[in-house]
């Protein structure tokens, strides 16, 4: 066990779904050719007057209630002074002393509270390209809607860290202000990270990572940086205070500048935006909007429809798949057996966590409830109807297109034990095997069954036939 304890916090930058952006009425659609989707107010020329887009606050104010905040009834926002090629005003618009929301939590599996100091909004910059020893700008990105949301340094490990950005990312996609998407760059991460001792009280010196847009990477850039951090303390020297960059091909952080305690930014109120008002009639109205949030969801799915733990945390994980099993269960006696389709038969098609987060199918919500009504109908069996599921899933069509009037209904006991003596005297060898003690010899037996009686035959039912016949 290390005798230094890691502590963290977070800096999350998440882009904000609307449809134009925070100060003007261009695009925030994403990609588009270079410098397409600006116009004078994004890059600040001299005359323009930027105008708070509305839905900025309203969704700012939804993420601040899904996270535990407080919403400030007055909040204002400020000039942030900075020269860097992707900001060509020279300043940022953001908040400084007064966010829209405060004092807010998210709460990990273990009980740990990971305190929000704040989340405010702001305008996001553009986007530098090098290309053959040169640089370009693209300013498609100024301007998009940001909210930043800034923890205390209260994550102990990297595991906390992932489960931290994980459900930080479910809970905004929960509440639709973001699609989070970290490889669109919808979703950054500045990490800050220190050590001290074991039982210590007193932080230690921090850097900052910054500009994390993979959990995958935040993890191993936290892993590399605590271990370079107790390195330097344990051979004498000491940690420095600065920002640093992520290099995924080597696995190692290096120095992108120092950092001081304070920046000056010289912040000042913004001279061209109102005072932000926020009653608490409006933040009540925007609360009574908010679905249900994923760690009720799981809870409720749990105790309420039997479904396992682990199966209830695949199925909360992303939104899409939240509501495709919510509409393929309604006036089912057994939505577990929908739980079992998706998180089987649906799933084997969708192989990666981006694919399961975009959840498109050609299988609609009504018609995985059709087959499943079949199920619990009694007009076919679990065996035939995933069989038919694998070719819905292929074709879009739905559970009738495979199944016919022929198939419904089961198979009577005369042409079941039929079946079964059919299997044993075409499988000798397996019957020997199944004598001899091997018990999954009985499933090549079941298989045959199953296929010759195209999914028809009760295979609990025809599994008891074949012990009393096989032995």
């Amino acid at each position: 066990m290390s005798k230094y304890e890691l502590v963290a916090g977070l800096e999350t930058h998440i882009e904000l779904a609307t449809n134009t952006k925070i100060f003007c009425g261009c695009t925030t659609e994403f990609g588009g050719e270079a410098n397409t989707h600006c116009c004078p107010v994004c890059i600040g020329l001299p005359g323009t007057l930027p105008k708070l887009n509305k839905r900025v606050v309203e969704y700012a104010i939804r993420a601040g209630l899904a996270t535990n905040c407080k919403i400030a009834e007055i909040s204002k926002m400020d000039r942030k002074n900075y020269c860097y090629p992707d900001l060509p005003k020279a300043y940022q618009i953001s908040q400084f002393d007064k966010p829209l929301c405060y004092e807010g939590y998210v709460q990990l599996s273990n009980g740990r509270k990971i305190r929000l100091t704040r989340i405010h909004i702001e305008e996001d910059a553009g986007k530098l390209i090098h290309k053959n020893g040169d640089t370009y700008v693209d300013y498609n990105r100024g301007g998009v809607p940001l909210i930043e949301i800034v923890s205390e340094p209260d994550i102990r490990s990297v595991e906390e860290a992932r489960e931290y950005v994980e459900k930080l990312q479910q809970i905004i996609r929960y509440v639709g202000v973001s699609d989070c998407k970290m490889q669109e760059g919808s979703m950054r991460c500045d990490v800050n990270i220190s050590v001290r001792p074991q039982g210590s009280d007193t932080l230690g010196t921090r850097t900052e990572i910054k500009n994390m847009n993979s959990i995958t990477f935040i993890a191993k850039a936290m892993e590399y940086e605590f271990e370079r951090q107790v390195d330097l303390i344990e051979s004498g020297g000491s940690v420095v205070q600065e920002t640093l960059r992520y290099d995924d091909a080597t696995n190692t952080t290096s120095s992108m500048r120092s950092k001081e305690d304070a920046h000056d930014y010289r912040y000042f109120r913004e001279p061209d935006l109102v005072t932000i008002s926020v009653s608490k009639e409006q933040v009540d109205a925007i609360a009574k909007t908010l679905p249900e949030l994923p760690e009720a969801k799981l809870q409720r799915y749990v105790q309420e429809l039997g479904i396992p733990q682990k199966d209830a945390e695949l199925l909360t994980k992303y939104r899409r798949i939240t509501e495709f099993f919510e509409s393929a269960s309604i006036g089912l006696q057994n939505p577990k057996t929908v739980a079992n389709f998706i998180l089987g038969s649906v799933f084997k098609t969708l192989e990666t966590e981006s694919a399961k987060e975009d959840f498109k199918i050609l299988t609609t919500p009504a018609q995985l409830n059709e087959l499943v009504k079949l199920i619990e109908s009694g007009k076919i069996k679990n065996n035939l109807a995933k069989a038919a599921l694998d070719k819905m899933l292929a074709s879009g069509k739905g559970a009738t297109d495979f199944i016919d009037e022929s198939d419904m209904g089961g198979l009577d006991e005369a042409a079941l034990t039929e079946l079964c003596k059919q299997a044993i005297s075409s499988n000798p060898a397996a019957v020997e095997d199944y004598k001899n003690g091997k018990e999954k010899a009985l499933q090549s037996l079941l298989g045959y069954i199953m296929k010759n009686s195209r999914g028809k035959a009760d295979a609990q039912a025809a599994l008891a036939m074949l012990k009393d016949l096989a032995v």
